[in-house]
């Protein structure tokens, strides 16, 4: 009798864990992601997701946006994590969000930032998309980047289904995603005592954001000649990595950006010479925007997309 006592007991347990965790937390309810022959991989189109009380929507283009409306101004907002936000990001917390909120208050009219993006995108994965799905007849080409994707080409190695970050489908349940992804890496890690170098290799090759590549990104061009063919201005923010901050100056790879601006006579903002401070950067994170983050963010770009807009 007591055996069987301790069985229902348990069992009720574990279904209350399973309902708080789906729930409350979101498990069983990630952003799944899907292969691409001409980009690599993008997130499923139409997912309307609930993930550690954040509120994540793709649209039935694989943008973090709602859909392309009938009228309205449209920018097309490139890049990877930073400006896509990921899970960690309310839809209503990103850049691109409260960018189209503030421009369209101030021209009286809808004004869209159709966010194509994916952790760990280069320029030339924006490139691809953008010669695949269309141009969506933008006025302005916004590219936020890091100094890494100076050299982050494509190269079409196995991501989805593979890194933990690029799910193709949910968890079956919530308790095993909880010890599968998050509690027994974690052990691991206190087992054994890594260098900050390399926590911070783990980090890129979990979000798979080093690639290596042997040349400097050839998507920078093809976003220019396109946009430059399309009679449309070019914008290019560069989000500052914590350990630029820190340093206080770009690395080689981010001159490299800077330069290729500068060649090209493309407008750059960079935010290591706004008042960045850490409370820009998730916690622990070398390069993701906290929600505080964003938000200055945009209010960095806001007055180049109204400059460029009024033109």
């Amino acid at each position: 009798m007591k055996v069987r006592l301790l069985i229902v007991v348990a069992l009720l347990f574990l279904i209350l864990c399973e309902v708080i965790l789906r729930e409350g937390w979101g498990f069983c309810d990630t952003v799944l992601m899907q292969e691409s022959e001409r980009y690599e991989y993008i997130a499923q189109p139409n997912q309307d997701r609930m993930r550690f009380r954040h509120h994540v929507i793709y649209n039935s283009l694989s943008m973090r946006s709602s859909e392309p409306q009938k009228g309205s101004v449209r920018i097309l907002g490139l890049g990877d994590s930073v400006i896509n936000g990921g899970v960690l990001t309310d839809q209503d917390s990103l850049a691109t969000t409260l960018l189209s909120s503030a421009l369209s208050d101030t021209l009286h009219q809808e004004v869209q930032i159709l966010n194509i993006s994916a952790g760990s995108w280069g320029p030339d994965n924006c490139n691809a998309y953008l010669e695949e799905k269309g141009y969506f007849d933008a006025k302005v080409m916004l590219l936020v980047v890091s100094s890494h994707d100076a050299y982050d080409n494509m190269d079409f190695k196995p991501t989805v289904g593979v890194h933990v970050s690029f799910p193709s489908k949910q968890y079956i349940s919530a308790i095993v995603e909880l010890f599968d992804r998050y509690l027994i890496p974690k052990v691991k890690d206190w087992f054994h005592e890594k260098t900050l170098n390399q926590q911070l290799a783990d980090f890129e090759e979990e979000h798979g954001i080093k690639k290596d590549g042997k040349c400097f990104n050839p998507g920078f061009a093809a976003l220019k000649q396109k946009a430059d063919s399309l009679q449309i201005p070019m914008i290019i923010y560069l989000h500052a990595e914590r350990s630029e901050w820190k340093d206080k100056k770009y690395n080689l790879q981010g001159q490299k950006i800077i330069e290729f601006a500068q060649q090209e006579n493309i407008l750059i903002i960079k935010d290591l010479d706004a008042d960045i401070n850490e409370n820009w950067y998730r916690e622990n994170d070398n390069i993701h925007l906290s929600q505080y983050g964003q938000h200055q963010m945009a209010e960095l770009i806001y007055p180049y997309l109204l400059c460029a807009l009024k033109n």
